[in-house]
């Protein structure tokens, strides 16, 4: 279990350092058929999960990952952080989570993100926004149930 947890930390430092001139140290951390997903992607490989990061890089100015809590079991574990960048000339940022699994050689073998797309991105996009934005306030519990 202490080589995982090593492993994790090594790939935590790895994340939170993460440029388009270090994508391919993924290999590094990452087993070859490891699984990446997030709200917009689901896919299986290195080389697959290294396309994402790269496409996060062509369209983000600014990318930075900081990681405040890491929860450790056998198999890896599960990360809180916060991804700032900026988006369209606009600075983005949102919190997240990320459960990691381990392989037995300590490679990252699924690495699996949640976030909120939509109050996150979708309602900073113009016309779209506004729609969700109404949506959410018809449907949401408001504090007049205190």
């Amino acid at each position: 279990m202490k080589s995982k947890q090593k492993s994790l930390d090594k790939y935590v430092l790895y994340l939170e350092t993460l440029s388009s001139s270090t994508i391919n140290s993924l290999d590094q951390y990452v087993a070859e058929n490891v699984r990446f997903k997030d709200p917009f992607n689901d896919v299986m490989g290195s080389d697959k999960m290294k396309a994402v990061f790269l496409h996060m890089f062509d369209n983000v100015e600014d990318v930075k990952f900081k990681v405040h809590r890491i929860y450790r079991n056998n198999d890896g574990g599960c990360l809180e952080w916060t991804f700032c960048g900026r988006l369209m000339n606009r600075n983005w940022s949102f919190d997240g989570t990320s459960i990691i699994i381990l392989d037995n050689n300590g490679f990252v073998s699924e690495h699996i993100d949640h976030w909120d797309a939509a109050s996150s991105f979708f309602e900073t996009i113009p016309i779209l926004g506004w729609m969700i934005k109404l949506i959410r306030k018809k449907i949401m519990i408001t504090n007049d149930l205190k």
